[in-house]
């Protein structure tokens, strides 16, 4: 069978939970980078973008865009959903939070510099004092080693990347979750995700200020 190829910048963006989940999935997949504006234009006018805009997988003959519904089809694909309808409804009501902490991490790179320090000290007092809270209520709840059915799901994936990208901006912003801290290594040490993590895996750095400006110049 093919493997599934991922059409997007040479960054993490919104591709970056897909590159995960496709990882602790044991999935090998390619990647067709978009480099330059040319790249997008030939995309859009062969209508391989539904919406004109990437992420874009090609998987099992479909050519999926929209992050979520990307991710949705890999986790039901590959057994990380849950076991019933339940179990599926969980997982996407924590993998929408991790989403919504998410979206403000990935827009913090691309933001001017006076508008920086403000926005780190808003990832920071969201995470620490709504989301994070939240995760750990969960784990603690049922005191189980993952968020769903305990078993590894969508949701425990995306949560230890959202873990690893606010730990690049803040190294202490776990110090007070001990079970997200316990979740982080559980799902690191899975072989699948280890070797992920490992450098020269197709896991993307974080996007300095060197990154943004080259980004600019190619696509500006």
């Amino acid at each position: 069978m093919a493997k599934p190829v991922l059409y997007y910048f040479n960054s993490r963006g919104r591709m970056e939970s897909i590159r995960w989940l496709l990882a602790a999935a044991g999935v090998k997949f390619e990647e067709n980078l978009v480099k330059t504006r040319e790249d997008m234009k030939k995309l859009i006018k062969n209508g391989s973008l539904m919406f004109q805009q990437v992420p874009m997988v090609e998987i099992d003959g479909m050519k999926l865009v929209q992050t979520r519904a990307i991710l949705n089809y890999i986790a039901a694909k590959y057994n990380l959903y849950g076991k019933d309808i339940k179990e599926r409804a969980l997982i996407d009501m924590y993998s929408e939070g991790v989403a919504d902490l998410n979206e403000i991490i990935l827009q913090y790179p691309f933001l001017p510099p006076g508008d920086k320090d403000e926005s780190l000290t808003q990832i920071k007092e969201k995470s620490r004092n709504c989301y994070f809270p939240g995760f750990e209520k969960v784990l603690k709840s049922h005191g189980e080693d993952y968020l769903v059915g305990n078993r590894l799901s969508k949701a425990d994936v995306l949560l230890t990347e959202l873990l690893y990208h606010t730990e690049e901006l803040d190294s202490s912003i776990l110090a007070n979750f001990p079970l997200l801290k316990a979740l982080r290594t559980r799902v690191s040490n899975l072989p699948t995700v280890k070797k992920f993590l490992q450098p020269g895996s197709q896991r993307k750095p974080f996007e300095d200020e060197k990154f943004v400006e080259e980004l600019k110049k190619s696509f500006g």
